[in-house]
């Protein structure tokens, strides 16, 4: 019986070991060959030399690199039955004494958090804390405020951190934490210390901390335990808002005491440590990469005038008067939307994904045992021109022609490129990504004017894998917005 990751006939399947790929060294295999920070590279570039299926190989694990969109996507949508993420990313979470959250939880620990989380994140739920949301884009605006009349650059990555920090926090703790306008220890930057290590360990042939730990490995440790602290915090005053408000447990308002209600549940099968991993999940994941997208996005649009022009035209138009928008006028942003989907394609902050197949399959024509790990070139495709023309190029009018482009027979973008994934595990926090998104760069667009988007020497930013891939260095400048 074949599955849904099943590609080619019998008589074409292929094997691991005749597979092509880069030529492994001794007992390190093809991992020294790699530049941790610029992985996704290097194995694209593999992936152009070897083709759409190849073999690599990591310490002694083999590895199958693929790159067709279809066999990914195809792959992806067999989760959870077929495939799971790495096992040693839970191994590694764990060793740091937090629990799997939903991102990397399996099965049946799977199954019971996932209603929960993606109740938290309906569309119903964004749309009630839309006032918050638009809270905290003033403050942001606030803050672009303060540089411009500075003088100064907005360091573009950082910033916009903060900016998702505070919508998240928002939105899983129930109050606001504001690190917009907060200086110092903040939390967000012990969560900026952890993803880049999480990566790192998931990316070492040897565990090396298990044995000898270097500061840098302690300074991880202590964050964990600050972030850990604060959400325990949080879940203290969660407890207390219900016991004084027991009709907040019909509808919990925020994800901390949607879980916590949940979680007393006699049949619910979690745990305090699920709250916690859970929402330390969600900190994780929603501050890292939606800031990243925008920052990719402002850089795309600086290069390309013509598209921020009409950028700037339609956030103007729907945008202001600011304080009069709502959700629906969000929704309003159709072609800032196309851009968001554009640098998605263009710059993916997962360029690649990892999965671990449960049992003998068959994958892009090559058959896999249980335990392998299939490596995801998730971008491949995204750049290919036999997939779109120009497809190097920044044109988010390829979103808006959509229908236009099926008729014609060419490649669908919506199902070559699919940045929150696919199949039942998909993002739940996709919906909530765009709004925030389009609210902070409508916000942005509207009321400022774009001087540059540059880097300390002048290049472009340079593609950093940290877990999500970063942009290195970018600075913004602005100018206030002429009033019509």
């Amino acid at each position: 019986m074949t599955t849904a990751s099943t590609l080619g006939s019998a008589a074409s399947v292929r094997h691991l070991k005749d597979l092509p790929g880069p030529r492994p060294w001794p007992v390190v295999g093809n991992a020294l060959q790699l530049d941790r920070s610029r992985i996704h590279l290097d194995i694209e570039r593999w992936a152009a030399q070897y083709g759409e299926a190849f073999r690599m190989r990591l310490g002694k694990r083999e590895v199958l690199v693929v790159s067709s969109h279809e066999a990914i996507s195809n792959a992806m949508r067999d989760r959870p039955e077929g495939f799971r993420r790495p096992s040693g990313l839970a191994r590694i979470i764990g060793e740091l004494g937090m629990a799997p959250g939903l991102f990397v939880a399996e099965g049946e620990h799977w199954q019971r958090q996932r209603r929960m989380v993606m109740a938290a994140f309906s569309p119903t739920h964004i749309r009630a804390y839309f006032p918050q949301l638009k809270r905290v884009a003033e403050r942001f605006r606030g803050r672009l405020d303060k540089a411009v009349a500075s003088g100064q650059p907005v360091p573009l990555q950082a910033d916009l951190m903060r900016f998702t920090v505070d919508v998240i926090t928002g939105l899983a703790f129930g109050q606001e934490t504001n690190t917009i306008e907060a200086e110092g220890d903040i939390l967000q930057q012990h969560m900026d210390r952890i993803f880049p290590m999480l990566f790192k360990r998931l990316n070492s042939i040897f565990p090396v901390w298990h044995y000898f730990k270097t500061e840098e490995d302690r300074v991880l440790e202590r964050s964990v335990h600050e972030v850990v602290q604060a959400i325990e915090h949080f879940m203290r005053e969660a407890r207390a808002r219900l016991a004084a408000d027991p009709t907040r447990r019909a509808q919990p308002p925020n994800l901390i005491e949607a879980l916590i209600v949940a979680s007393e549940a006699p049949d619910s099968g979690m745990t305090e440590d699920d709250v916690v991993g859970n929402v330390f999940t969600m900190l994780l994941a929603g501050e890292d990469t939606t800031a990243n997208t925008m920052a990719w996005l402002l850089d795309l649009l600086w290069r390309q005038p013509q598209a921020l022009r009409k950028a700037v035209e339609e956030a103007r138009r729907v945008v202001l008067p600011f304080e009069a928008l709502t959700m629906d006028g969000v929704g309003e942003l159709h072609y800032l939307d196309a851009c968001i989907n554009e640098a998605m394609r263009l710059k993916p902050v997962a360029p690649f994904r990892m999965l671990e197949a449960l049992k003998p399959q068959v994958v892009a024509g090559v058959q896999v045992d249980a335990g392998t790990m299939v490596w995801c070139v998730s971008r491949h495709d995204s750049l290919s021109e036999a997939c779109f023309e120009a497809a190097r190029e920044f044109r988010p009018e390829r979103w808006l022609e959509e229908d236009t482009a099926a008729q014609q027979g060419q490649a669908s973008v919506k199902r070559v490129s699919i940045p929150f994934g696919a199949g039942p595990r998909v993002c739940p926090g996709r919906y909530l990504a765009m709004v925030e998104m389009k609210l902070c760069l409508g916000m942005l667009l509207a009321h400022f004017d774009i001087d540059s988007v540059d880097t300390p020497d002048g290049q472009p930013a340079q593609e950093v894998m940290n877990f999500t891939m970063t942009p290195l260095g970018q600075r913004l400048r602005l100018k206030r917005a002429v009033a019509p």
